[in-house]
């Protein structure tokens, strides 16, 4: 055990010589009376038992209220590993409307989802392997827009991912502004890797930036893209809502996934391409980016330290209030 401020300590061994001076008797008061026989039954009293009681107690008050001032603790040197933050990750997130498809090998707990959910779901397991590394991310469908700033407060990022939408951006798959928005938001920062996870379902068909011209961006800049298509080959069922009957209906619609393009970025770059066409396969991939893009592994001693002036604090109170309690009810003293 520690003291914080163990110069207080000292102020222990004042007490007891401020008991001895305060207990000292005084010359014996001196009163005019006609006959000593009137005061000869006061001169013999003393101090009770109960009043050396209460002294003790408020001396006892006295020293454990030093003891808390000089906040004791407990201390306790200990090691951690964590990852070296420096790598910073952008996820590019498809919000178009073909995200609602729900693939037959997306499911969650055995019940069927939508692209969508099972892409933020693997996306959240993701941000949570990797607490020293800031992450943000950009959500596009016919436009890119930021739906979470880099950050290292990945609860704030994950509830931000929960906010995300189908319908909250207007239609379309504009790949490559979603890029452009994601290398942007890493082109002035100072990383030791600086990496992009491209997400999609589609063909480009919206926006300004054609997608291999922001790749080449993304190379110049030092920037590693990572793309995953998203989506069964072949057919996949597509919800929608009867006009007439307001039930949940499915209309099979083809996947259209532009694979060259997204491996043309991932080649440029220096990433990879993948293909998600169940819930095994994307987490299966998020693993393997998880281990490309590891860091080293320092090792960081630091101090924990528990307080303890609350034992010292507490008790203390309580004998003052006990001292005043009795001093002023059942053994109160005449002036």
């Amino acid at each position: 055990m520690t003291f914080a401020h163990p110069y207080f300590l000292l102020l222990l061994l004042l007490l007891p010589l401020a008991a001895w001076l305060k207990g000292r008797r005084g010359q014996p008061p001196a009163f005019v009376y006609s006959s000593v026989q009137l005061v000869r039954g006061v001169q013999d009293i003393t101090r009770s038992q109960v009043g050396n009681f209460l002294a003790a107690l408020r001396w006892l008050v006295l020293a454990l209220f030093i003891v808390a001032l000089s906040q004791p603790r407990l201390t306790k040197y200990d090691t951690t590993k964590s990852t070296a933050s420096g790598v910073d990750i952008v996820v590019a997130f498809d919000l178009s409307g073909s995200m609602a498809s729900e693939d037959p090998g997306f499911k969650i707990k055995g019940q069927q989802v939508n692209r969508l959910e099972i892409a933020k779901d693997v996306l959240k397991r993701f941000i949570q392997r990797r607490p020293n590394d800031r992450i943000g991310i950009v959500a596009f469908a016919g436009r890119a827009y930021i739906a979470g700033p880099l950050t290292l407060d990945h609860d704030f990022l994950i509830q931000n991912i929960d906010r995300l939408n189908l319908g909250t951006i207007e239609d379309g798959t504009a790949i490559g502004s979603g890029l452009a928005t994601s290398i942007n938001r890493l082109r002035d920062l100072k990383s030791k890797s600086k990496i992009i996870i491209l997400m999609t379902d589609g063909q480009n068909n919206a926006g300004k930036v054609p997608p291999l011209t922001a790749a080449e961006a993304a190379e110049t800049l030092k920037m590693k893209v990572y793309t995953i298509g998203v989506g069964t080959r072949g057919m996949a069922p597509f919800p929608r809502i009867d006009p007439y009957t307001g039930r949940k209906a499915y209309a099979q619609m083809p996947v259209d996934i532009d694979e060259d393009t997204l491996k043309a970025i991932a080649a440029k770059t220096g990433g990879k391409y993948y293909r998600a066409d169940s819930t095994d396969t994307l987490r299966r991939i998020y693993d393997e980016i998880d281990q490309f893009e590891k860091t080293e592994v320092d090792v960081k001693k630091y101090l924990r330290v528990k307080e303890l002036f609350q034992w010292a604090m507490y008790p203390g109170c309580l004998c003052f209030l006990l001292e005043m309690l009795l001093g002023n009810t059942v053994w109160r003293k005449l002036p």
